[in-house]
C-alpha cells in the first residue's frame, strides 16, 4: 500500500438520501409537511422530474420522492427513524394526526412477537412503534438513548428534543439508492443534498 493509500474502512461514507416510491406527489409532500419535517426542496428541472425533499428534525439524512426518479412500486419502501423518548415522539405524531401503531417492546419483526407497551426497563433499542404515509411506504420508530459501542461517534448521538423523529435515518430496503454527499456545490447553508438529474446540468449526488 503506497503512502497515498487510503487503508480499506477509514473512509466515511453517510447515508445521505433515501428515496421512496410515491404515487401522487402533492398528496405525500402535504403528508410530509404534516409530520413536522423540514421542506429542502421542490424542483422541477426538466419536463417529467420533480424531486421533493425533506429532513426529519435532527437527521443528517434526507428522504426524496416525486416523478421521474425510482421505478419502485408506491408503498414498497421500509424505513428506519431513531428517537431518544419513543412516548414523547408517539404522543408528537398522534397529535399531528398520523395514524401510528401502539408502541411495542421486543423484537420488530416477526409481528408476533411484538409485546404490547414500552420496554419494561427502557432498554436501549427495545421500545419500537410504526407507521405509514399515504402509500403504505413504512417507517419503524425505535428508541435509542445509548448507542452500541462504535456504533456512531458520541458527539454526534445528542438529540434537539425528546420530540425529535430522527437523530439518524437507516435504509432496510435493499432496493433503495444510497447517494453519496457531493463536494462543495457553492455556499454551503447546511441543507442537505438532493438529487439532481445530469441532464439538468448537475450531478447525482447531493447539494450540501
Amino acid at each position: 500500500m503506497s503512502a497515498t493509500e487510503t487503508p480499506a474502512g477509514n473512509v466515511d461514507m453517510k447515508l445521505e438520501v433515501d428515496i421512496i416510491p410515491v404515487s401522487d406527489v402533492d398528496r405525500s409532500k402535504k403528508f410530509y409537511e404534516g409530520l413536522g419535517w423540514r421542506l429542502d426542496a421542490d424542483d422541477a428541472p426538466l419536463a417529467g422530474l420533480r424531486i421533493v425533499q425533506f429532513t426529519p428534525p435532527g437527521s443528517g439524512a434526507s428522504v426524496t420522492f416525486g416523478t421521474g426518479l425510482t421505478n419502485a412500486a408506491p408503498g414498497s419502501s421500509e424505513g428506519g427513524l431513531t428517537v431518544s423518548d419513543i412516548e414523547a415522539a408517539h404522543a408528537e405524531l398522534v397529535g399531528r394526526g398520523i395514524d401510528a401503531s401502539d408502541v411495542w417492546h421486543g423484537p420488530p419483526f416477526p409481528a408476533e412477537a411484538r409485546q404490547p407497551g414500552p420496554d419494561p426497563g427502557r432498554t436501549s433499542y427495545g421500545s419500537f412503534f410504526s407507521f405509514t404515509d399515504p402509500d403504505g411506504n413504512t417507517w419503524l420508530v425505535q428508541e435509542i438513548t445509548t448507542r452500541l459501542p462504535g456504533r456512531v461517534d458520541a458527539a454526534g448521538t445528542a438529540f434537539a428534543s425528546t420530540a425529535d423523529l430522527a437523530g439518524a435515518t437507516y435504509d432496510i430496503d435493499g432496493g433503495q439508492q444510497l447517494i453519496q454527499r457531493q463536494a462543495a456545490r457553492g455556499v454551503d447553508h447546511g441543507v442537505p443534498g438532493y438529487i439532481r438529474h445530469p441532464s439538468s446540468g448537475g450531478h447525482p449526488g447531493g447539494r450540501g
